[in-house]
This record gives structure tokens, C-alpha cells and sequence, in this order.
């Protein structure tokens, strides 16, 4: 029976870590993490978060006395999906990098259209009170 191919060792993990980010904990109602929870909340190793530091600019958390990292919510939420980006959909680590800066130039871009919209009804809505008034 060939035709029943058995996944290669480096398949088999992915395939595990597809099934182990749908069933992620759920991120508590806390300010501050340490860097055991934030691994135990992304099924990560420790070390694995440490490197990540180091290839992902927006992933800094606050550091304290004796360079103890503490993450915050938003930290643990771009973990997850730098995790995703790198596992599920198999971007390199520089190809998660530009993804993410892309995403985020994307984000912005669309917020800064909001606000022009939003200062444009602002204005129509001034002319129309200074018509009702008028009346």
C-alpha cells in the first residue's frame, strides 16, 4: 500500500500546531504577563518568544528588574498571529515581518481616511445647522 503516504516529520508538525491554535487558551482580563504565561498562552516555548523579540520590531515588551519581560494583551495578540503567519501559513520569518508591516501600513492608511471622511461630514453637518439657523 504506497499509495498511502505516511507526513513527513516536518508536516507532522505543522499539522500539530494547526489543531493546537484553534484550541489557544483564552487571554485573561490582566494588564501585565510574564513571559511563562504568554508561553503557555500561545503553546510556545520560551526561548521561541526571546528570538522572536529579536526579528519582530513591534514585539517589545516592558522589561524590569533582573530584565523580567512582561507582555501586554496587544503583545500576546501579535504573537498569535506571528505564530499563525509562521506555522499555518508557512511565511518565512522575513516574510512575516514585511506581512506584518504591510498589514499595519494597510491599517493605518485606512485610519487616517476615516478621520479625513469623518472631518468632512463634520463640516457638511456645520453648514447644515448654520442653514437651519438661518431659517
Amino acid at each position: 500500500m504506497q499509495d498511502q503516504q505516511q507526513p513527513k516529520p516536518s508536516q507532522q508538525g505543522r499539522n500539530l500546531s494547526k489543531k493546537t491554535s484553534l484550541a489557544l487558551p483564552e487571554i485573561p482580563d490582566k494588564i501585565y504577563f510574564t513571559i511563562g504565561e504568554v508561553s503557555k498562552l500561545c503553546l510556545l516555548e520560551s526561548h521561541v518568544l526571546r528570538y522572536w523579540e529579536q526579528e519582530f520590531p513591534d514585539l517589545s515588551p516592558a522589561k524590569r528588574c533582573g530584565n523580567r519581560r512582561y507582555y501586554k494583551r496587544d503583545e500576546i495578540i501579535l504573537i498569535r498571529r506571528i505564530k499563525g503567519l509562521l506555522y499555518e501559513q508557512g511565511f518565512t520569518i522575513e516574510g512575516a515581518r514585511l506581512k506584518l508591516e504591510c498589514d499595519k501600513n494597510v491599517s493605518n492608511t485606512s485610519s487616517v481616511q476615516s478621520s479625513e471622511s469623518i472631518k468632512k461630514i463634520i463640516v457638511q453637518l456645520k453648514e447644515v445647522l448654520v442653514e437651519l439657523e438661518r431659517d
